[in-house]
């Protein structure tokens, strides 16, 4: 079965014109080092939009093809198929030299980089680009962004859903119209740097069992051991460091991979030992033992208390529901909104009230010193608008301050007529109605320190956060997370998630990069062991730039980045400092908070890295 005839002509915009490659996978879970793909579907579109060839077919995975409800794909239509190793060498050369394009891309990517790795060769894609990221940059009126929803909104007819080469062929056609959407507005393509995969190597470490036991506090002189203690090991020991841990797990004892003022005891045979453990122990007051009293402790541990006993009484955690591969999301329940967070915009209908002028209005700021900028976003918050941070299809006011008018954004938006006002404007701001066409509900607008319910129980596997900013020529932008207990601290190394470590080992949090001025962190919330409490997310300046120079970074939350988002806010208190906690996702008894943060430091991504306990010296 071949595809009907693929265009997509950007050849009147020649920054927009590129060699493409535009692919979907169906698969039989979501996470790419542990599932399969089970079919395939590639077309390739050459720079003046005509289609030079495609392919597609199923594939035997050799395993549970996973959610057959969701692509249909039974065991029994996989028999006889080819195995991915037997058509390496018919896609491979389909994807060298152009650019990777798919809805949400990088699952797809991802799961290609696994699938060549096991057929022991690479991935042969140096770009990706994709069509969820360009679509989130352009705001189309639409309720979500879901590859359905986008394809109705350009015009493009999706029959069969979840089956790789009518997507492939949706992919296509709403594809051709988002790149002409993105040269009407002048937004810039989001492309990825993608460095070959050529092993397995990135898959992450086995988890750490968790500790089931919150922490008690310090060792106390001639005390006892007692479950839930943090406890480091530094230097030579006797019995192998493997051995120790084990034995220390099996007791109950929570081990650390670094020393904050949290732990409980370090345990070392040399009590002058200069390594960072012993430093840090030291300055923070640590109590020290040797290796022989740790073990003699050890035959005595005193019973802790469980997490899940310390946790309030609320309803029975609730396992998640699977989510279709490529759609990690269901229908969001309405969420309950803390008292100082009751700052949602109004609905058309309520445009224009007294008190609230520019609800369900979406206002960019132009020009300014970066604190007079602030001040500006910060007062359209206040009369209940959003604040973008880029120009996009939903602006529907912009403000020029001083200097606004040298921007190079000014004359796309006077060609496409959106008003226009001067500074003076939002003391008193009068506003034309806004379109139905350009008019859709917003999320919940969050201030600075503002806090939301999530839904509960969930009913969705995943929950995002989304850190977005202008795009940058001189320095670059990264998303980091921390999966943080109850002191605050990361349990291990390996909970910091990071550019150069994407995932936690249990794969329950992972950080995606949609593009050079958009990044997102995905929590599996209702699969995070008990001890974690808390998963900062915060943004890093890589260069001696600082977020005055970066300017707002707009933090967006939600279910999944395709769903539409449960709130937003815009941050931009920091100016001097190198690194920005934007948010942070904390349980409160049974329910998970999302609280806007929007505290800077002045130290870089080390010092912060440090601040919850991640041993970034060893």
């Amino acid at each position: 079965m071949s595809l009907p005839a693929v265009s997509v002509d950007a050849s009147n915009s020649p920054s927009y014109a590129h060699d493409w490659a535009l692919v979907d996978v169906e698969t039989s879970g979501l996470i790419p080092r542990q599932h399969r793909v089970l079919s395939i579907a590639v077309v390739t579109v050459d720079a003046d939009g005509t289609q030079s060839d495609e392919f597609s077919t199923l594939l035997n995975p050799g395993c549970d093809p996973g959610p057959v409800r969701v692509h249909g794909l039974t065991a029994g239509r996989l028999r006889g198929a080819p195995r991915f190793e037997q058509i390496v060498e018919r896609v491979a050369p389909m994807l060298r030299n152009r650019v990777f394009v798919a809805h949400n891309a990088q699952f797809d990517y991802d799961f290609l980089a696994h699938e060549f790795a096991r057929a022991r060769s690479w991935l042969p894609v140096s770009q990706r680009l994709c069509t969820l990221a360009l679509n989130r940059q352009m705001d189309p009126p639409t309720n979500d962004l879901r590859l359905g929803t986008l394809a109705a909104h350009y015009g493009i007819r999706q029959l069969r859903a979840h089956e790789a080469l009518d997507d492939t062929r949706v992919l296509a056609g709403m594809f051709k119209g988002s790149l002409q959407e993105a040269a009407r507005l002048g937004v810039p393509l989001p492309l990825v740097a993608c460095p070959p995969r050529q092993d397995a190597q990135f898959v992450p470490q086995p988890p750490k069992t968790p500790c089931e036991f919150t922490n008690p506090g310090r060792l106390s002189p001639a005390g006892l051991l007692t479950q839930g203690m943090k406890v480091a090991v530094t230097g030579d020991t006797s019995a192998s460091r493997p051995e120790l841990v084990a034995r220390a797990v099996a007791a109950g004892l929570n081990v650390m991979t670094s020393v904050s003022r949290h732990t409980s005891v370090l345990v070392t045979n040399d009590q002058r030992s200069d390594s960072a453990k012993a430093l840090r122990a030291r300055a923070e007051g640590v109590p020290v033992i040797d290796e022989s009293t740790f073990l003699r402790l050890l035959e005595e541990v005193q019973p802790g208390t469980r997490h899940d006993q310390q946790a309030a009484v609320g309803p029975a955690r609730q396992e998640p529901t699977p989510a279709p591969p490529g759609e990690e999301h269901a229908p969001v329940p309405a969420a309950s909104v803390s008292e100082e967070a009751r700052r949602r915009p109004t609905g058309a209908g309520e445009l224009g009230t007294q008190d609230r002028p520019l609800a369900g209005r979406r206002v960019l700021i132009l020009g300014g010193t970066h604190p007079t900028a602030a001040a500006a976003r910060a007062r359209v918050v206040e009369m209940g608008g959003a604040a973008a941070i880029n120009f996009s299809a939903g602006v529907t006011d912009v403000v020029s301050l001083a200097g606004g008018d040298a921007d190079r954004r000014m004359r796309r938006i006077a060609a496409l007529n959106v008003p226009t006002h001067g500074s003076d404007w939002l003391k008193a701001p009068v506003v034309e109605s806004v379109s139905g066409a350009r008019f859709r509900r917003s999320p919940l607008v969050l201030p600075r320190g503002g806090v939301v319910d999530l839904p509960y129980p969930f009913s969705m596997p995943f929950w995002t956060v989304t850190g977005s900013w202008a795009r940058q020529d001189t320095c670059e932008v990264d998303l980091v997370a921390f999966i943080l207990d109850e002191d605050d601290q990361v349990s291990r190394d390996e909970n910091f998630v990071f550019y150069g470590a994407p995932e936690s080992p249990d794969g329950t949090v992972r950080l995606l990069s949609d593009g050079p001025s958009e990044q997102t962190i995905v929590s599996s919330l209702p699969a995070l062991p008990p001890a974690a409490r808390k998963v900062v997310i915060a943004a890093a300046i890589d260069g001696a730039a600082t977020f005055g120079d970066v300017g707002a970074v707009q933090v967006t939350t939600g279910p999944s980045s395709s769903a539409a988002p449960l709130a937003q806010a815009v941050l931009d208190a920091a100016t001097t400092e190198r690194t920005m906690i934007l948010a942070e996702i904390y349980r409160r008894g049974p329910l998970w908070r999302f609280r806007a943060v929007g505290q800077g430091y002045g130290h870089g991504l080390h010092g912060l890295a440090e601040q919850f306990g991640v041993d970034v010296a060893d």
